[in-house]
């Protein structure tokens, strides 16, 4: 199989193996385990934070940023597409109970600052008032999309004109720096806090950090602990983690092999593939007469995996775990798996 889900499904290597196995540990909870310790520290320095919290899940980590910063009842501004409006339960309502105010920023995939000076309001007798602006990069549903540091520090500035926080959900943001060319310092320094997973394009096999002041974090720590996020000798889970915190240049390879699958799909009769930014390829396979679901059990069958993205998208996903050599490979199972698909046939 190779499976182009996503980029969650990669293996840990033999060192991330070997670190896990080796790893000096305590009890976290009590501030004990060395190895997190260092991996929050080091996670930290990347980003240019003074702070950063290991999290199991980077939804846990959203949903702790989201109640650190906001009062309940109060709105959070964010894009229709985002992944915390699409693919996190609903969390920020049953979590922190906030409520979502959606704008749709389209191609530019972060809000505008005119969209957010006019949807920004001030607490009120009437009015929750605005608590937090929420933003994504890469952003997933947009394809990818890698946001320029100038929209994320516009918005930002904007957000903070009102005096509302603002979150980077940045599950990927080593790949939008990489794709930029920016510094992940320089891309989270407009926002207050940042999540990045260590489970994806990075290649460890669980975890996602939380960075900010450091009165954020200490914040976010009380919160993780009444999510259940407590974690006692975690340090096997952190050493793998501070391994794939090495793996951010090679994310170039990635997108280079992201860019190989969209030609090589594009030019398939009845499939149309956008150019990627990232790792992230979505294609509209409606020219082939297949349904997403269709196209995504016909690939299956043909050993390659990939996700339905909507009607008639579909979403591949590149990573560390796929080479050149598997994506030849791959376009050659989907040429042949089109060709063979099951098509209704009107009676």
């Amino acid at each position: 199989m190779i499976d182009l889900r996503s980029d969650t499904v990669t293996t840990p290597s033999d060192a991330m193996r070997d670190a896990a196995r080796n790893a000096e540990v305590g009890d976290d909870v009590y501030r004990d385990d060395p190895t997190v310790a260092e991996l929050e520290r080091r996670a930290a320095d990347v980003v240019g934070c003074e702070a950063a919290l290991f999290v199991p899940t980077g939804t846990m980590g959203n949903q702790a940023a989201a109640a650190v910063h906001a009062d309940p009842g109060s709105e959070v501004l964010v894009d229709s597409e985002a992944h915390v409006v699409r693919w996190e339960l609903g969390n920020l309502g049953q979590g922190s109970g906030l409520q979502t105010r959606t704008v749709d920023a389209g191609d530019r995939a972060v809000p505008s600052p005119e969209r957010i000076h006019a949807d920004s309001h001030e607490r009120s007798l009437h009015r929750p008032g605005t608590g937090l602006l929420w933003l994504e990069n890469t952003h997933n549903a947009r394809g990818g999309a890698a946001v320029p540091v100038d929209h994320v520090r516009a918005a930002a500035d904007a957000a903070h004109e009102h005096d509302v926080p603002v979150h980077l959900d940045g599950a990927r943001l080593f790949n939008a720096c990489v794709a930029r060319g920016v510094d992940p310092a320089e891309m989270v320094a407009p926002v207050d806090s940042v999540l990045f997973c260590l489970s994806k394009g990075l290649g460890a096999p669980v975890g996602s950090m939380l960075a900010g002041s450091a009165a954020f974090v200490e914040a976010a720590r009380r919160t993780r602990k009444r999510y259940g996020g407590g974690m006692r000798q975690a340090g096997v889970i952190a050493a793998p983690g501070l391994r794939a915190l090495e793996n951010r240049d090679r994310l170039a390879t990635d997108h280079a092999n992201a860019e190989r699958l969209a030609a090589g799909l594009d030019a398939l009769d009845g499939v149309s593939a956008a150019d990627p930014e990232t790792n992230i390829v979505v294609v509209d396979v409606a020219g082939t007469g297949l349904t997403a679901d269709a196209f995504v059990d016909a690939c299956a069958s043909h050993d390659v995996g990939c996700v339905p993205f909507g009607g008639t998208t579909v979403r591949f996903c590149t990573h560390l775990d796929v080479d050149e050599g598997d994506i030849e490979r791959a376009i050659d199972r989907i040429e042949a798996a089109v060709e063979s698909a099951d098509r209704d046939t009107p009676t």
